[in-house]
């Protein structure tokens, strides 16, 4: 999508730009060159984190030098902590956080996305149970996924030719008083499903035919993370032979083996924490970067990003650890060129920015910390 600035929404990022003195004039041209990216945030008081945006946020990304800019307000909707774009750019899933009240139940929304990346809502449907918190989509576009962090409920949606959402079928885990389901990640290959249970410390493993929607338990069905560790998030590595969860409740990530039929195999327990760190802490997210050969994580209570170095046999050795001089640093994103990584501080408002050194790894934050309320959610808009 080329980005075509309708006046009205140039004249108020001039006017943005304007009130932050460290930002240069903004111009057509210079926007023409940059990257979309959208923000999801927390809007109001919940038990974990006191909300203070108003909805989904859109900003502007320069390759070069790394620098964020103002876009708008492209939809009020209650706590979008997780979006995600789908692979042909034309639409925008939002989970509306809610459930932590009495009768409550999540959301899901869908969005078309326009020529100027603003966004069209075109339905909302319930996640059937409370805290959505993640969704996935899978390889063909054609599924969306949903883990709820209440009840140990994942909802899967077709996704229709418009981009909205129909429900097709609901996957209920184990135990689900205790059950978090925290993550959804669907292989490279479109055939396994894995879902991350924080409540069960379990990486739960599916078989997945994209063609007829079905899905199927693994014939391993599972695999048993150390008991307290609190599976979260889950990601491969570049070739899809190792697989790695970023633990929650002790601050670990888990690397896996993974076999021909989806199965998972622990191969290493490392720490995402400094050895001199003696706090609390619990982790959040992890990616790897475009290049296949680094993986990062966040910590919350030590407010920093680590950094590892993936070998040949899949295991991690640490590169180092980042504050974000912030505080929370949640969900972050790994720009499409491999270059920097931004990090959202929830609770303190802000988005780091990291400078990769794409030879070694290592983190260099160069620019002040971007001005954002209640960050949570980064995502790319890819070309």
């Amino acid at each position: 999508m080329k980005k075509i600035l309708t006046g009205s929404l140039l004249i108020s990022l001039v006017l943005i730009s304007c009130k932050n003195k460290a930002e240069e004039e903004t111009t057509t041209e210079m926007l023409d060159d940059m990257k979309t990216v959208f923000i999801g945030t927390y809007t109001r008081m919940e038990g974990h984190v006191e909300g203070k945006a108003e909805g989904i946020y859109s900003l502007y990304q320069e390759p070069k030098s790394g620098s964020l800019r103002y876009g708008e307000l492209v939809a009020r909707i209650t706590n979008p902590s997780f979006v995600k774009v789908s692979q042909d750019g034309k639409n925008l899933y939002a989970v509306s956080e809610t459930g932590s009240r009495e009768g409550e139940v999540g959301q899901i929304f869908a969005y078309s996305i326009n020529e100027h990346y603003q966004l069209k809502e075109l339905n909302k449907l319930s996640t059937k149970s409370g805290a959505p918190c993640q969704i996935a989509i899978d390889q063909s576009g054609n599924y969306v996924f949903v883990a709820n962090y209440m009840g140990g409920v994942v909802m899967m949606y077709s996704r229709e030719k418009d981009g909205s959402l129909k429900e097709h079928k609901q996957i209920q885990l184990e135990n689900p008083e205790e059950s978090h389901a925290h993550s959804v990640t669907v292989d490279e290959e479109n055939e396994h499903i894995y879902i991350a249970d924080l409540g069960n410390d379990k990486i739960w493993i599916f078989d997945f035919d994209a063609n007829t929607g079905e899905i199927n338990p693994n014939e391993q069905a599972f695999v048993e993370l150390e008991k307290g560790a609190g599976p979260r998030h889950f990601t491969f590595s570049e070739d899809q032979d190792y697989a790695y969860s970023i633990n929650e409740l002790n601050s670990t990530i888990t690397a896996f083996r993974r076999n021909d039929t989806g199965g998972l195999e622990v191969i290493q327990n490392i720490s995402t924490l400094p050895e001199e760190f003696k706090g609390d802490n619990s982790a959040a997210d992890i990616h790897l970067h475009p290049n296949g050969n680094f993986l990062y994580g966040s910590n919350r209570g030590d407010n920093s990003i680590c950094a590892f170095k993936v070998g040949e046999e899949g295991k991690l050795s640490k590169i180092g650890v980042y504050p974000t001089h912030g505080k929370t640093p949640r969900n972050f994103a790994i720009a499409p060129e491999g270059n920097f990584l931004y990090a959202a501080n929830q609770d303190s408002g802000g988005i780091s920015i990291f400078k990769i050194d794409k030879d070694t790894g290592e983190l260099r934050q160069e620019l002040t910390n971007f001005e954002a309320k209640t960050p949570v959610c980064i995502e790319f808009v890819e070309d």
